[in-house]
């Protein structure tokens, strides 16, 4: 596990949970980048801390990795509860298969030989992980499962189910049209961010 600072005794509780935890800067890329250095495994798995990961998922990752020929993969992805959250569930996975996009929420893995090849996840103010998918798909082929990781809804139930849909859907459609990271940052820091540290404040 890779830690970056955090404040809620994650990194502890987590000790006796993983085989190491390595603590680095505030940064998710930097953090992703220590931890696919410090792993000794021939195949790397990102998954963000609040996901619930499927039954069987690494030996669904093994499946798809016996193809010498693919690089990398991921999971779709399920947010629990509320029924609408079924159509941001297909809206994420469609739009990323027709952006050519996909994101962390979505367990990416891949060979440790592209991600050394590819010098790991840039260090960028935004869409980190989108970069990285994008780099590994030119090394090979990507695939994905069937198979839900479980993503954590706090967010849209504190911005907004719809609100942050689009607010999503609105960035990886620029950011698919050429539109530079510096500016794509501020409009996610100000709709995804900021309101949700505003709301998170006001309901704690």
């Amino acid at each position: 596990m890779a830690d970056g600072g955090s404040t809620d005794d994650t990194a502890e509780l987590a000790c006796d949970l993983c085989d190491r935890v390595i603590v680095s800067k505030r940064n998710r890329a930097i953090q992703m980048n220590a931890g696919g250095h410090a792993a000794r495994g021939d195949i790397l798995w990102f998954v963000h801390v609040d996901a619930e990961v499927p039954w069987g998922a690494l030996d669904e990752i093994e499946r798809i990795m016996e193809d010498p020929k693919v690089v990398g993969g991921y999971f779709r992805i399920r947010l629990p509860q509320a029924p609408v959250y079924r159509l941001t569930d297909n809206f994420a996975h469609y739009a990323g298969i027709l952006l050519r996009i996909r994101c962390g929420d979505h367990g990416l893995f891949c060979r440790r030989t592209a991600f050394l090849e590819i010098g790991g996840f840039p260090e960028v103010p935004l869409m980190e992980d989108v970069e990285f998918f994008r780099q590994l798909r030119r090394h090979g082929s990507v695939r994905y499962s069937q198979k839900r990781i479980i993503v954590s809804p706090r967010r849209y139930e504190l911005i907004g189910r719809a609100r942050l849909t689009l607010a999503y859907g609105f960035i990886a459609t620029l950011y698919f049209f050429g539109v530079p990271l510096s500016k794509l940052a501020p409009i996610y820091e100000r709709v995804c961010c900021k309101r949700f540290s505003q709301t998170y404040r006001r309901n704690a």
